[in-house]
């Protein structure tokens, strides 16, 4: 079945099923669980081959159980009673680890950034302050409020959402942390209304079973993460620059003249489903937003989306004259990288928006991004499968830590299970025409 005689839907769903099952969570399973100690795993080198370390991250831990809960919960024909099952454990044993060991203390709604194997807060360095990610607080709010809705869970809704309210307490107040991107109290990044309102999303599906009347309060948040995105880190044309001024002007600085196609990218279906949820009139200019983002991005000389790039694409150029000790600038000298959760997040985002849109331009972009992926990322190594997660700019490997020094399967199995399930909807409404 072809939408408009060009995109064969089936073959696009069974294309998704086969690499998530058999290239994807083949990798994980059992590798990442720890049975001993309880959570996660997955401080593995980039090629997969070895664990270098039982450290556990937060961060991580949520979106393994965001992961596993999604999969029990997915709609999509793709795993047995027995599947879902196991899914449904895994996800459990994660956020039972987070709910015991990821707050700083009893009733100080805050996260460690980082644990010991056992869940031990572990300073990042000597004196350090345990919660040195906002970041990390939301993606347990993600996978928790995940979890309460896979499982009909009530008590890991009620942590998530005690957890979600301390977060935007304390955003409001300009009081946290954004490691591993930290930003001077001038500069406001796109990341953060970014993560509020896909977390505030996330937290939603659990509202409706048990606080419907928090459901109001969360789309109010939504809409509002959203239109602020919109209103003050879009430019004129469609560029969404990825660090503005405090009081929302852009800036003249490289720090405020670069664009981060990768999360402009992923910030697309975001958007979109805000855009469906609050009723909001804004899909065409987000539309156009992705498109201009995976112009100004791809490379033109090696292929791939770069991971930083100009607001006019290309190097990231520009004067940093005050600036120049801004985490956030130094980062910009790996503007060439290649990265997986770039690459992964495109091609879910530029097929739902061919997908709504009917639009040629979309697939043709979305076809440009999958031969890259599926040529470049993908280990060779059959005992592996799992992508090489980061690769320098004309293609080959790179052993670099990139945020969190990690191997993450979040981005590319929920991108793989979101274009599944895009697909499924897709092929029932073609049924019904």
């Amino acid at each position: 079945m072809e939408a408009d005689g060009f995109l064969d839907i089936a073959e696009e769903q069974d294309f998704y099923i086969r690499e998530l099952k058999d290239n994807i969570l083949s990798f994980w399973l059992p590798r990442c669980l720890d049975a001993e100690y309880g959570g996660f795993v997955n401080c593995f080198d980039n090629n997969g081959e070895n664990l270098v370390s039982y450290d556990k991250y937060t961060w991580s831990q949520g979106r393994f159980v965001w992961l596993f809960s999604r999969l029990a919960a997915t709609d999509a024909p793709v795993f047995t009673e027995s599947e879902r099952r196991n899914f449904l454990e895994l996800a459990g044993n994660g956020a039972d680890f987070l709910m015991k060991h990821s707050l700083i203390g009893k009733d100080d709604w805050r996260c460690v950034f980082l644990m010991e194997r056992d869940g031990k807060a572990k300073e990042v360095s000597t004196g350090a302050p345990l919660d040195m990610s906002i970041y990390a607080d939301c993606f347990a709010v993600i996978g928790l409020g995940m979890y309460s809705y896979a499982a009909k869970d009530k008590s890991s809704f009620e942590f998530a959402l005690n957890l979600y309210r301390s977060v935007r307490k304390r955003v409001i107040a300009g009081d946290f942390n954004t490691l591993p991107y930290p930003l001077s109290k001038r500069f406001r990044a796109h990341g953060i209304p970014m993560i509020l309102d896909n977390t505030a999303r996330e937290l939603l599906r659990a509202s409706s079973i048990f606080a419907p009347d928090v459901s109001d309060e969360l789309k109010n948040d939504m809409k509002s993460y959203c239109l602020d995105i919109l209103d003050h880190f879009v430019d004129s044309d469609y560029v969404m620059h990825e660090v503005i001024s405090s009081d929302n002007q852009f800036i003249p600085q490289l720090l405020g003249q670069h664009q981060n196609p990768g999360h402009t990218i992923e910030d697309v279906w975001f958007m979109l489903d805000t855009a469906e949820i609050c009723d909001l009139p804004i899909k065409d200019r987000i539309y156009r937003i992705a498109l201009k983002a995976i112009r100004n991005g791809w490379d033109d000389m090696y292929g791939g989306i770069l991971h930083f790039c100009g607001v006019n694409g290309g190097e990231p150029l520009g004067d940093n004259t005050g600036v120049e000790n801004e985490t956030m600038v130094k980062q910009l000298s790996g503007w060439g990288d290649k990265l997986w959760w770039v690459h992964s997040e495109a091609l879910y985002s530029l097929l739902r928006c061919y997908v709504e849109t009917g639009d040629r331009l979309f697939l043709d972009e979305y076809r440009k991004v999958k031969d890259y992926v599926f040529r470049v990322f993908p280990n060779d190594d059959p005992a592996i499968r799992e992508w090489k997660q980061i690769r320098r700019r004309d293609g080959t490997p790179e052993d670099k830590v990139v945020a969190l020094p990690v191997k993450d399967p979040f981005h590319i199995a929920r991108d793989f299970i979101l274009a599944i399930e895009l697909m499924q909807k897709e092929s029932a409404e073609e049924d019904q025409r």
